[in-house]
Formats: structure tokens, sequence, C-alpha cells
């Protein structure tokens, strides 16, 4: 009898410390979304992240119902300390596995060396900066979307092609600006504007009496949107002779300036909602969730981030961070809304990114219906070469 009780209590134990449970700390897979959710960032990240990363939490758990999956979010408010202070408290007393979204580089860049060395994957899928797969690349990290290199190379490159060679850019007085703006073609000249200003007409005017082909707005969220509105008030970019490229632009912006305001804007993403038929049927999920508002590039990034560090987690049993992103990087990722993507070692996912260009109001047949794909922007073009990045991993 007592050989019996051994060999079942045996058996129960075995039952319970199953390979899907043994490794995942805590019996929970913790993934936290930090954005902004009150400032510059909100529209392009903020709630809509949240309803991505739901999402994707929803589509793992019906094919894993095995493995439970909690989320948690937080407003950073773009401040690198409050961004650390929270992410070190779910680090250390939430237990947290993997962080995503991120909005903001000197908030990412922050978090990348807080989680370096850390069992926390690291997936700031709307950071900017290059440096996070170059100087300061991690095992821990992992950027999905966009960078600022792949934005200007991509929009530089196409509009280009096109006949736009010659460039003046109005641009953000931070690294952001100033590096979009140092990939951008011939450029004629510049200016710099303080982040969050709300008067553009001496930048504007300067880049239209410039005589620029093309007047690159080298800036993001509210300025973008606000000197695109006052660029329309003054006809400044509505002629062939002279046109307006936006380096970072939304769809959610789009839709709050209006096609009259935006009609003719040049723009490169990595994702548009009426792309093909997996971007439609997606986006129409996130559409009812999110108040009828269709998802940009950054929202289709944690959605697609999160699935794929979710499926490396599920196929390792374990949700240690630096193991689950060597995973990701060695695996095929069929990704509904990015198609073709893969993971290099310095952990920039590369895809292809596409020029788009706004439509008029007469053009336009049904809500959200604001992009005409102009060209399609291969991923080894878009994005550094691996050899240029500089990364240390590489090295080891």
């Amino acid at each position: 009898m007592k050989l019996s009780s051994a060999v079942t209590l045996s058996a129960l134990l075995l039952g319970c410390l199953s390979p899907a449970a043994a490794e995942i700390s805590n019996g929970v897979v913790k993934i936290g979304v930090l954005n902004d959710q009150s400032s510059l960032f909100a529209d392009a990240t903020g709630q809509g992240s949240v309803v991505a990363a739901k999402l994707a939490i929803e589509d793992f758990e019906a094919k894993h119902p095995d493995i439970k999956v909690e989320l948690l979010t937080a407003d950073h408010q773009n401040k690198a300390d409050v961004g650390s202070t929270i992410a070190r408290r779910w680090r250390d007393v939430d237990n947290i596995d993997a962080i995503v979204d991120v909005p903001n580089s000197a908030v990412a860049l922050a978090l990348n060396e807080l989680l370096r060395g850390s069992r926390v994957a690291f997936l700031p899928s709307s950071a900017a900066t290059t440096d996070l797969t170059g100087p300061a690349c991690s095992p821990n990290t992992v950027q999905w979307v966009f960078d600022t290199y792949a934005l200007a190379n991509s929009t530089g490159r196409a509009v280009t092609k096109s006949g736009g060679d010659s460039w003046f850019f109005v641009t953000t007085n931070f690294a952001f600006g100033t590096s979009l703006e140092a990939n951008g073609g011939k450029v004629i000249g510049s200016v710099k504007h303080p982040l969050n200003t709300p008067d553009f007409s001496s930048f504007l005017l300067a880049a239209q009496t410039s005589g620029a082909k093309i007047i690159g707005l080298a800036n993001v969220g509210g300025d973008t949107i606000n000197a695109l509105k006052q660029a329309a008030e003054f006809g400044i970019g509505a002629s062939d002779k002279q046109r307006i490229a936006a380096l970072l632009i939304f769809i959610n912006d789009v839709h709050a300036l209006g096609l009259q305001s935006a009609q003719g804007l040049l723009l490169t993403t990595a994702f548009y909602w009426d792309l093909n038929e997996s971007t439609r049927a997606w986006s129409k999920r996130f559409y009812d969730r999110n108040g009828q508002k269709m998802p940009n590039m950054n929202h289709a990034g944690v959605y697609s981030t999160i699935r794929a560090y979710l499926e490396a987690v599920a196929r390792k049993k374990s949700d240690d961070g630096p193991q689950v992103v060597e995973e990701m990087k060695s695996s095929e990722i069929d990704d509904p809304l990015f198609a073709h993507l893969k993971i290099r070692p310095d952990g920039r996912a590369i895809h292809d990114m596409y020029l788009a260009k706004v439509k008029s109001p007469a053009q336009s047949k049904k809500p959200w219906d604001y992009y005409e794909i102009q060209s399609t922007i291969p991923a080894d073009e878009a994005f550094k070469p691996l050899t240029d990045g500089n990364c240390p991993i590489l090295k080891r």
C-alpha cells in the first residue's frame, strides 16, 4: 500500500509539473504594455495598443489553453525615470516576463539597459531609435515595426525615385528628428523646432522659400498634425512642384487632420489596414473593440510582437527572456499583418515597408480609406544593413 501510494503521489506530482508549466515562472506569462496614455503619443499607442495586446493574448490562449497569460498596463508619461521606475517594479515585484510597445526612444533606451541581463524580454515595438539594434543591442531585445533609418531611408529612396531629389527638413530639435534628417537624400536646408511648439509659420515659410521639391517633416504626433494643418492654411505643399513628406505619421493622425488638409501627403508605413484580406480581417476585429477606429502600424506591431513572443514561449516551454528572444530569432514567423518577416541576430525584425500617398476626399470611397500605396520597399532595402549597425552581440 505504501509503494502504491508513493507511485500515485509521484504520478500526481509529475502531472502537475508538466513541461508547459514547469519552466513558466509562477505558472503565468505576464506581459506589460508600457506606453504614453496621456500625451504626445497617446493616440499613436495608448489604449489602442492595449486592445491589440488583448487580441493577441485571446488568439494565443485559444490555441494554447494550458498556458495562462496576464496583461499589465501603465503610462510612462514620456519620461525615462517614470518608465524605469514602472519597469523596475514590474521586474522585481510583479515578476513581469515581457514589456511591449514603449514609444519614446529615451524611455526605450533606459529600459533596454535596465532589462539587459535579466530574465525579462524587452519588445519595444513602437520605439524609433536605431541604437536598440545598433550600439545598444541586447540579447533581451527585439525591435519590431520601424526605426528612424527605415522611415527616412524608405521615404527618401522612394520619393527620390519619383523625382523628389531635393529636400528641406522641418525637424524636431531632439535625437529622433536629427536621426531622421540625416538619412534623407540631398538636403538643401533645415530648421529645427522645439517639441510641442504651437506655431510652425516661420519654419514652414523657410521651407517654402527654399525651393526644395520636398518638405520633409521629421517630427511626430501633435507636432506633425499642427505643421500639416498650418501648411494647408498657407497653401504650402499643395503644388506638384513642392510636396510634403511626413517621415513618421500614423493613420490616426491623418484621420484627425481630415483628407482635405492631408491629401497628397507622402508617408512611409509598415502596415495598412486595407492592404490585403488578412490585414482587413484583423483590423475589423480591432475596429469593433477600439471605438470604431482602425489600427495604425504601432497597434499592429503590438499584436504581432506579442503573438510571436507567446508562440516562442510555447515552443520553448519557458518564459525566460533571453531564451525566448533567441527562439524568436531562430524561427520562421508566419505573420498575418506583416507577411514575410524575420528577426535578425541584432534583434531587428525586418519586413517590407510601403510608400503611401494620402487620398483626396473624392478618391476615398469608405471610412478610413485614406492611403494609396505607391510602392513597396523590400525589407532588405528598407532597414539598415546588419553589418552597418555596430551591434556588439555580433562581434561575440
